[in-house]
């Protein structure tokens, strides 16, 4: 059993957790922190989380962005390691992060969708066997009209993955529209579509002499990244301070 602190409680996804945790026998929300305060489940709800004085094994963060690093701080004064999900982090945050994860046991990843950790596996060895049969990549993402950031964290994740494994051999491409030119061998094109409420697709195109091999993900709904964050927070139980990933939970 996982006793969890959910920070953002009365969110979106903070709702989506609650409603996971609701039906998994092996973790239990045992305290909420929303500003806004309000009762909506069965567990306490703190408008501070300094005033949260429930032991727990985990907290998983769907708050805001201004919050994470004063949550952070909570968590290595109280040893209580993190999942954070919280997106749009500077780099002052992302610093102050890997500082925090010295002291406490800290999970952060692009993507907390299960699913999408193994397509990063999964593009990286098909890139260190396609890449050297003349194959192009190329990576296309869609998402809701209302994101605010292109390309996606998830995208630009899975070009990582495919570079990391290429000896970052290729130079990203996000726009063609300003040359007329043949593509390079090195290019790595990236691009976004917005429109309507896509909750999140990726598609990795290697694309070679006559045949094409296309690896996809589909997010429906918003729940994937909410289950992902629950397996997240029983794998960091009991573990030791550092700067884990989603890719360490499915090993």
């Amino acid at each position: 059993m996982v006793n969890i602190i959910l920070h953002g409680c009365n969110g979106r996804m903070g709702r989506m957790i609650t409603d996971i945790v609701a039906d998994d026998e092996n973790a239990k929300i045992v305290a909420g922190v929303d500003v806004a305060g309000g009762q909506l489940s069965d567990f306490t709800v703190f408008e501070n989380i300094d005033d949260c004085n429930v032991q727990a094994d985990a907290v998983i963060d769907f708050g805001n962005a201004c919050a994470v690093d004063h949550l952070l701080d909570w968590c290595v004064q109280h040893k209580i390691p993190c999942v954070e999900c919280t997106t749009g982090l500077s780099e002052e945050q992302i610093k102050h992060l890997e500082d925090c994860s010295a002291e406490v046991a800290i999970l952060k990843s692009a993507n907390m969708s299960l699913g999408v950790n193994v397509l990063l596996k999964l593009v990286a060895e098909a890139a260190r066997t396609l890449a050297d049969a003349g194959f192009d990549i190329e990576i296309v993402e869609k998402h809701h009209r209302t994101k605010l950031d292109a390309p996606s964290g998830t995208a630009l994740a899975l070009a990582d993955s495919i570079n990391e494994a290429r000896n970052s051999e290729y130079d990203y491409v996000y726009d063609r529209s300003q040359v007329r030119q043949p593509r390079g061998s090195k290019e790595l094109g990236i691009s976004a579509v917005r429109g309507g409420t896509i909750v999140g697709d990726h598609d990795v195109i290697f694309a070679g002499q006559d045949e094409v091999v296309t690896f996809s993900h589909r997010a429906y709904s918003r729940a994937v990244f909410a289950k992902g964050a629950v397996q997240a927070a029983k794998f960091l139980k009991g573990k030791g301070a550092g700067h884990y990933t989603m890719s360490d939970v499915i090993g």
